[in-house]
């Protein structure tokens, strides 16, 4: 299948903006942007998140959107959380026959 262009959104993600556009209008969130911070890592070395988020409480959350991990993906997020005062969450999709909706993970 192959990596989506940059700014371009998978089914997943696009599933998570809709749920991020319903908490904005519900006031629950302020704001969102997919793909709106790019973090330097190291030299040569950088983590997009997929989901820039400010919560109502006026907290920065980076959101990453996952129907499973792969790559160096989960090495890099670890790396983020250390690094900057954001809170980074994990989202996943969760299986119909489990309930649906998301399962969350905060790093």
């Amino acid at each position: 299948m192959g990596r989506f262009k940059t700014g371009q959104l998978n089914k997943t993600e696009q599933a998570y903006a809709d749920r991020l556009r319903a908490l904005e209008l519900a006031g629950q969130i302020l704001w969102h942007k997919f793909e709106g911070i790019k973090l330097r890592l190291a030299d040569n070395t950088f983590y997009t998140p997929d989901f820039a988020v400010l919560a109502a409480d006026g907290v920065m959350e980076l959101h990453e959107v996952k129907g499973f991990w792969q790559d160096d993906a989960r090495a890099k997020i670890k790396i983020a959380a250390a690094m900057f005062p954001f809170r980074l969450f994990a989202v996943k999709v969760k299986a119909k026959r489990d309930g649906g909706g998301w399962d969350v993970e905060e790093f």
